[in-house]
């Protein structure tokens, strides 16, 4: 059956990328949209499908991938996946929409394939790329290329150091409000007295030091996306006034009754579980709820392994981009085979150590050993994943107040091993929280969460003292 000039046209007048193709997978038109952007020099034309964007040669489906062709003849009806395609600028991630095209007597004749590349930032590390193409990987891309157009909240959970402000850009990035700012609140850096004006603004004269009216970072990010990292360290009484914002999108400065309208789509993620806390009593569930209309799970590295190669090798760019470092393959095994509690981030941090070890252009075994070494945690001291570092100010004591915790016990909980290891290195420290957080190879987040923490447990302790002493 020959092609109508009507459908050609058709297909020409669209601004997205569009091929149109047989049940047998071979491409039949192109528009000139697609020819721009994944086939410059036409050789697209005749092949299939699946040879031209995977350099497979059997289907998708029989290749270890969704086919949507495949699954359009089952349905009868439009399908979407999300693939990753072969381009002439390297791998790229590309959503799919497949729509079967009927002939005169009902019959599926033909299918248009329209393929929009996603657009996701393009570095490993801090605002750059999102790399990988294992399965849970591809998980998440096709939940983030599905979320990414809508306006719905995203919850994004997972360990530290897994890419959480990465994955927000990547969802911003792909909105409709990529040309509008995205601002980043960073819940757990923030004091409990300065978190409502941080967020909502003040006015002149509304608290001591406030010298003159301040825009919040809710107005910062009006008519963009507002990313709310560590959403599970935001007080409990700033909660309700952000379940108030996200229900009316409304709110006031401090300091002011004028009530501002703010037109924001609310990106926000976390390392802590959300539902335990709620059963605690320290979040609520009305604001879970608003927040995690449309929640997504972050792989930790070690759930990914195949990625780790390509991770590294591009980290390994950012690190020492003028030496051209590689890996050799028993680096590459070992790498493989580490759990990485610290995830991309403790990643780049090894390959940094590794390549400051490195005299020659490759990274041997021995190097990665020893960058290993050299990052084991103190004694007593078993550090969690890391998070992405956030300057703070300097923490001139020693000493967290508070009355002392008795030493931990051996049958205690490796919690409480941790806050005991953490209060010896604070006895010992006279220096800034910076330089304590680099001695104990973490991030200023991550002491800063850890300082908290110890603080609470001493409170708990002397409370608990408190009701145990005679009366």
């Amino acid at each position: 059956m020959s092609l109508s000039p009507e459908l050609v046209s058709f297909l020409e007048s669209l601004p997205e990328p569009h091929i149109l193709f047989d049940r047998g997978y071979r491409i039949l038109a192109a528009n000139a949209a697609y020819r721009r952007e994944f086939s410059p020099d036409g050789s697209a034309l005749g092949r299939t499908c699946h040879a031209v964007s995977h350099r497979f040669e059997a289907p998708c489906d029989q290749s270890g991938e969704s086919c949507p062709l495949a699954r359009a003849r089952e349905s009868g009806q439009r399908e979407r996946v999300l693939h990753l395609h072969h381009t002439p600028r390297g791998e790229a991630y590309v959503d799919i929409e497949l729509t079967p095209v009927r002939d005169a007597s009902g019959e599926i004749a033909y299918f248009v394939e329209k393929m929009e590349p996603l657009k996701v930032s393009r570095d490993p590390g801090e605002g750059g790329e999102l790399i990988g193409r294992s399965e849970a990987f591809r998980k998440l891309m096709a939940l983030v290329a599905r979320v990414a157009p809508s306006s719905a909240a995203v919850l994004l959970h997972g360990e530290s150091g897994t890419g959480k402000e990465l994955v927000a850009r990547a969802i911003h990035a792909a909105s409709a409000r990529a040309s509008r700012p995205l601002v980043v609140v960073d819940c757990a850096s923030l004091a409990e007295n300065l978190f409502e004006s941080e967020l909502f603004g003040h006015e002149r004269g509304a608290f001591t030091g406030a010298t003159a009216a301040r825009a919040g970072l809710v107005e910062a990010a009006d008519g963009g996306t507002l990313f709310l990292d560590e959403v599970g360290d935001i007080p409990p009484t700033m909660q309700v006034k952000l379940l108030r914002l996200l229900e009316s999108g409304t709110y006031r400065r401090v300091g002011s009754t004028e009530l501002r309208h703010a037109d924001l789509r609310i990106v926000s993620a976390t390392h802590r579980d959300l539902q335990a806390m709620i059963a605690e009593g320290g979040f609520r569930q009305d604001l879970f709820f608003r927040l995690a209309v449309f929640p997504i799970h972050l792989p930790a590295l070690r759930e990914r392994r195949d990625d780790i190669p390509a991770l590294a090798e591009a980290l390994l760019e950012r690190v020492s981009p003028a030496r051209r470092l590689r890996l050799s393959a028993a680096a590459l095994e070992r790498l493989a085979g580490y759990d990485f509690p610290g995830n991309v981030r403790e990643l780049r941090n090894l390959l940094e150590r590794a390549a400051l070890l490195c005299d020659g252009p490759r990274i041997e075994l021995a190097q990665v050993e020893q960058a290993l070494e050299t990052c084991k945690p103190v004694s007593g001291w078993e550090s969690p994943a890391r998070g992405p570092s956030v300057p703070g100010p300097s923490v001139p004591g020693p000493s967290v107040p508070g009355p002392s915790i008795p030493a931990a016990p051996a049958t205690s909980t490796l919690k409480a091993l941790e806050l005991a290891a953490l209060r010896e290195q604070l006895r010992s420290h006279h220096g800034s929280r910076a330089e304590l957080a680099r001695q104990l190879g973490i991030s200023e987040r991550s002491l800063y969460r850890k300082l908290r923490a110890l603080q609470q447990a001493e409170r708990a302790a002397a409370n608990q003292k408190e009701e145990d002493a005679p009366r």
